[in-house]
């Protein structure tokens, strides 16, 4: 969950937000946000535990359009775009601490790497993720630190104007960016069949984790917006290396923008395993889809695997960071929003339905989650257009998708 979008978001955040107590608001709220959607989540994850996220979920309570359609997202902007995303975040700051390095091709040389890597079985994956993990928390704390004992301070009290601000389409816009940095809270329902005791396991991982990492990030921006003006991370991807610059001068900011690249490793390399779980899972619900579903002795959905890189590698030639994010952000969040509805619809039609874990403090936590998604959805598609538009064509592309395989839905 600890992703590209920590080290990449306040950049496009600082211009339209020229305030640190709304931007601490913005990364608090976003924390707020997913852990609402872990705890619903949580209770559609021990009720129907089987790998697929949204896809599973939404094709049980709703109807196979909406799953296969939530399916096409997860594949194709759920992680395909996300890893594109850290590729890039992984060849600027490549670039940043070697500048006769190529930016793309770095971000092109880390993707196939890891793609590689996760193509072996599932004990070398697991094995290589925990590491890469360790690794990337391990930089965060000490950047922590480093920023806290040597930055000059920020003055992050509220000021006249930060109302506005917060309720500004600017600060909807800038929360699909929040909410791109968090959307790992969701990761682990995409391989429910993978886990043992899902409906134990699961509701406590995704609110542990969620909570750890919602400190993590708004104190690791409070120690952005600590070390270096507002003005030098405007418009920047690579956050990390302006503020370690400030911090340390040029050469230890080429040093931290070098170990950062190497902490973001962990990010994709998890969207890397868990992403073709879902193709898998379509596979082995439509035959039309089924070669998706082949998997090699060592359990690993090689197929799927390949798909996903190829997009992946599409988007890191053809696209931008913002119109990525954005876009994608737009389409996620819509799934989301139809998936923690569906806490109320399955309550509502299936009351007798064993849930091991129920929501607490329902139906608030759920309708909160709703209204903050919807409040981002609605004004990113007036201020972003173009982006939004992109994001509704993947639904609908998703959706189409399954009138093309509907006739052969295999029977469970």
């Amino acid at each position: 969950m600890v992703g590209t979008g920590v080290f990449t978001s306040l950049g496009f955040q600082v211009g339209p937000l020229p305030s640190p107590f709304v931007l601490v608001v913005l990364w608090a709220l976003g924390g707020l946000i997913a852990l609402c959607g872990a705890l619903s989540y949580a209770e559609l994850a021990a009720a129907l535990p089987r790998s697929g996220g949204e896809y599973h979920f939404l094709g049980r309570i709703y109807h196979p359009c909406v799953g296969v359609m939530a399916g096409f997202v997860s594949v194709f902007v759920g992680f395909g775009a996300p890893i594109a995303l850290g590729g890039m975040a992984f060849g600027e700051y490549v670039a940043a601490a070697f500048p006769a390095v190529p930016a793309t091709g770095a971000s092109i040389a880390m993707v196939v790497t890891l793609a590689a890597v996760h193509s072996f079985a599932l004990r070398v994956s697991g094995g290589f993720q925990v590491a890469a993990t360790g690794f990337k928390l391990g930089l965060i704390l000490a950047f922590l630190i480093a920023g806290f004992v040597m930055g000059k301070g920020a003055d992050f009290a509220p000021r006249a104007g930060d109302g506005g601000l917060i309720a500004s389409g600017a600060f909807a816009v800038s929360l699909m960016f929040v909410l791109y940095s968090y959307s790992g809270w969701n990761a682990a329902v995409y391989i429910l069949g993978e886990v043992r005791e899902p409906e134990k396991v699961l509701p406590r991982a995704l609110v542990a984790g969620t909570l750890f990492v919602t400190a993590l990030y708004v104190l690791l921006n409070a120690m952005f917006l600590a070390s270096a003006p507002m003005a030098d991370f405007a418009g920047k991807v690579e956050v990390g290396e302006v503020a370690a610059t400030r911090l340390l001068g040029e050469a230890g900011g080429r040093l931290m923008s070098g170990v950062i690249a190497i902490g973001l490793v962990s990010s994709v390399s998890a969207l890397t395993w868990a992403g073709p779980r879902v193709a898998q899972t379509a596979g082995e619900d439509y035959p039309a889809l089924g070669w998706l579903a082949a998997r090699t002795g060592g359990g690993i959905p090689l197929r799927a695997l390949a798909i996903q890189t190829a997009i992946v590698l599409v988007l890191l030639l053809t696209a931008t960071f913002e119109s990525v994010l954005v876009s994608a952000q737009f389409a996620l969040i819509s799934c989301s929003s139809l998936t923690v509805f569906g806490v109320f619809v399955l309550r509502w039609r299936e009351p007798g339905l064993s849930r091991p874990f129920r929501c607490p403090w329902y139906p608030v936590v759920p309708a909160l989650f709703l209204v903050s998604c919807l409040f981002s959805l609605g004004y990113t598609l007036f201020e972003k257009p173009v982006q939004a538009g992109s994001g509704l064509m993947t639904l609908a592309c998703g959706a189409g998708l399954y009138f093309a395989v509907r006739g052969m839905r295999c029977v469970r």
